[in-house]
């Protein structure tokens, strides 16, 4: 009897490990999937102080997503929603009169009633992307510990990201195109917007984190 050469009944060693393709089905899940996020979080955020933790709320959701491959359920957002409201109320407040303030200083510009002209109206626009980038950046670690945290996270983010120009650069770039785009879609597709650009710094931070991931 001849021996029957080893190579000719060789088989992939792993065949099941081939990852699958994601369909068009998928993208228009997720696509759907952050759509609704965005009108979750409009509509909790309608008494304009649960703004934050509406936020909050909704990035910790995006970071259980990235780690688990799953939303959490209703209660567990319900219930990070109802932990945020403290902090969260006076974060919202702090937050919407710095951009009334950014707002005025903006408009005062645009129609000159400020001296500066296009100069001036140059770097206000660049700082207020400055400033939503580290906003925002700050949203993503806020998500990472449940929806809570907002003093440590804003202190963590302002010491790390002169170190990580780059990160926060991007950041900024992401926030002020959903600003942009805002001004000029419809008023209905803003939220959509919104879970859009929270995503996408969510993805930014997972491939470039500013902060370590045992962020408390």
């Amino acid at each position: 009897m001849s021996a029957v050469p080893a190579h000719t009944d060789a088989v992939p060693a792993h065949p099941d490990t081939v990852p699958a393709r994601a369909d068009w089905r998928d993208t228009l899940r997720e696509a759907t999937d952050l759509a609704l996020l965005g009108f979750a979080v409009a509509l909790a955020a309608l008494p304009v102080l649960t703004l934050a933790p509406a936020v909050a709320t909704a990035s910790a959701a995006l970071h259980d997503r990235s780690v688990t491959g799953a939303w959490p359920d209703a209660r567990t957002s319900l219930t990070r929603f109802g932990r945020a409201l403290p902090a969260g109320s006076a974060v919202s407040a702090v937050a919407l009169a710095a951009a009334a303030l950014l707002a005025a200083d903006l408009l005062a510009l645009t129609t000159g009633r400020v001296p500066g002209g296009g100069p001036a109206l140059a770097l206000t626009a660049v700082v207020v992307a400055v400033l939503l980038g580290y906003a925002g950046l700050v949203a993503v670690a806020v998500g990472r510990t449940g929806g809570r945290g907002w003093r440590t996270a804003a202190l963590e983010v302002a010491r790390t990201c002169p170190q990580r120009p780059g990160t926060w650069a991007a950041a900024s770039g992401v926030c002020a195109l959903a600003v942009v785009l805002g001004v000029l879609v419809t008023p209905v597709a803003v939220p959509i917007l919104g879970g859009y650009a929270l995503a996408a710094l969510h993805a930014l931070d997972a491939r470039h984190p500013v902060l370590a991931p045992d962020l408390s």
